[in-house]
């Protein structure tokens, strides 16, 4: 049996966000995660998976390199199979999005 069917599709999304919490926008110092730049997180049965993610704005300097960091990270767990990440701008991203920990760190609490 490969490593690849060791694990529940919980634990796997578990370590993809694991993985998506190493990622930062260059502007911001927390995690895209946090930051509510993940719309969505979907594994198939073959643990392929599909990331839709936006950015702070259209005009943001990471347009190009986050999405493939993205990729690259999560693509870089044992278990995953294929990823793929579509940058969406609806909705767009406003501060209300990020989690209680990113507005604390940048001094919105």
């Amino acid at each position: 049996m490969s490593d690849k069917s060791n694990i529940s599709k919980q634990e796997l999304e578990e370590k993809i966000i694991q993985a998506l919490k190493t990622c930062y926008d260059p502007e911001i110092p927390v995690d895209i995660f946090e930051l509510g730049l993940i719309y969505e997180v979907a594994i198939d049965d073959n643990n392929n998976v599909k990331i839709k993610m936006t950015l702070t704005s259209p005009m943001c300097p990471a347009a190009q390199s986050l999405p493939l960091e993205v990729e690259g990270k999560v693509k870089s767990i044992p278990q995953v199979n294929d990823v793929k990440v579509e940058v969406v701008w609806n909705p767009p991203w406003n501060k209300d999005m990020m989690s209680e920990v990113a507005k604390l760190e940048l001094g919105f609490l």
